[in-house]
C-alpha cells in the first residue's frame, strides 16, 4: 500500500475528524470534602455543600502570601471559619464554573477531577485587614509530596488528553471560515508554552505531571464545550429506599379500650465572615 501523499490525511482520520474530544464529564460536586493547596505546596481549600440536599456550595479558604509593607515577609489569610458562599457561572468552558462571595478576593474558578484552576482576578488580592497580598490565581490540588507514586498513571492520562486536545483542534479548524483557520493554528501551536507558564511553580512538576495533565484536560473539555458538545455529566438515579419485607398475613386484633390520659401530661488572621 502506497503510503499518503504529503499533506494528504492519514488513515483513519477522515473518522477522528467527525468525533468529538470525548472528555469525562464533571460534575458541580466533584471536588467537595477534598482539600486542595495551592501549586501542591501552600494555602487550603475545600469545597462543602452549605445545605444537605440543595445545590449551594461554599468555599474554606486560606491562603499565603507576602506582607504589603515587606516583600519579603510571608503572611497567611483566613477567610473565615465557615464556608463563603459560591456563585455558579455555569460552563462557560466545559468545567463548572464559580465566584467567591468575597469582596476582598472574589476568585473564579473551574471544576476538575481532583483540582481546580483559579483563573481571576490577574491581579494579586491585598487584604488591608491583615495587610497581606495573596496570589490564588493557577492550579490547586492534591499535596505535592504524595503525587509522584502515581506518576505513570499520570502520564498515560495525560497521552490520552493530549489526543483529545489534538481532535478539538483538528475539527475546530474544519469547521471555521478560512481566515480563522490560521488564528485557531497559532492558538494550538501556544497551547504548550501557555500550560509550561502555569506549571512552571506547581511542586515537584517534573517528577509527577500533574499539573500539566489538568490543564490539558481543561483544553479538552474547553474545545469540546466550543464545538458544541456537552460536558455535563448524566443525571444520577435516585436511590429507591429499600422495600421492607412483608409479614405474613395475620388478623389484627381489635384495639383494646385505654383510658386517656390526665390533661397535660409529656491560626492565619481570620476575616469576618462576609453577611448574605
Amino acid at each position: 500500500m502506497a503510503p499518503p501523499a504529503p499533506g494528504a490525511p492519514a488513515p483513519g482520520d477522515a473518522a477522528r475528524r467527525a468525533t468529538l474530544p470525548q472528555v469525562k464529564a464533571i460534575a458541580d460536586d466533584a471536588l467537595l470534602g477534598q482539600p486542595l493547596m495551592h501549586q501542591g505546596r501552600n494555602g487550603r481549600l475545600v469545597m462543602e455543600r452549605l445545605r444537605p440536599g440543595q445545590p449551594a456550595f461554599g468555599l474554606r479558604f486560606s491562603a499565603e502570601g507576602f506582607q504589603t509593607t515587606n516583600v519579603l515577609e510571608p503572611c497567611g489569610v483566613s477567610f473565615g471559619d465557615q464556608p463563603v458562599a459560591l456563585e455558579s457561572l455555569g460552563r462557560p468552558a466545559g468545567l463548572p464554573r464559580y465566584r467567591l462571595q468575597s469582596s476582598v478576593c472574589p476568585i473564579v474558578f473551574d471544576v476538575m477531577a481532583n483540582a481546580l484552576l483559579v483563573i481571576e482576578p490577574q491581579a494579586p488580592c491585598v487584604i488591608e485587614a491583615a495587610q497581606c497580598r495573596v496570589s490564588p490565581r493557577g492550579l490547586w490540588g492534591p499535596d505535592a509530596r504524595g503525587l509522584g507514586a502515581g506518576a505513570r498513571d499520570i502520564e498515560r492520562d495525560r497521552a490520552r488528553a493530549e489526543g483529545q486536545v489534538r481532535d478539538g483542534f483538528r475539527l475546530l479548524s474544519e469547521r471555521a471560515p478560512n481566515d480563522d483557520k490560521r488564528a485557531i493554528a497559532r492558538e494550538q501551536a501556544g497551547f504548550s508554552s501557555e500550560r509550561e507558564q502555569i506549571c512552571r511553580d506547581f511542586q515537584r512538576e517534573d517528577i509527577h505531571g500533574f499539573c500539566a495533565l489538568k490543564i490539558t484536560e481543561a483544553r479538552a473539555a474547553s474545545l469540546r464545550a466550543r464545538l458544541g458538545g456537552d460536558t455535563k455529566p448524566e443525571p444520577r438515579p435516585r436511590r429507591q429506599p429499600a422495600a421492607s419485607q412483608a409479614a405474613p398475613s395475620q388478623p389484627v386484633p381489635a384495639p383494646a379500650a385505654q383510658p386517656r390520659p390526665p390533661q397535660g401530661a409529656g491560626q492565619p488572621m481570620r476575616l469576618p465572615q462576609p453577611q448574605p
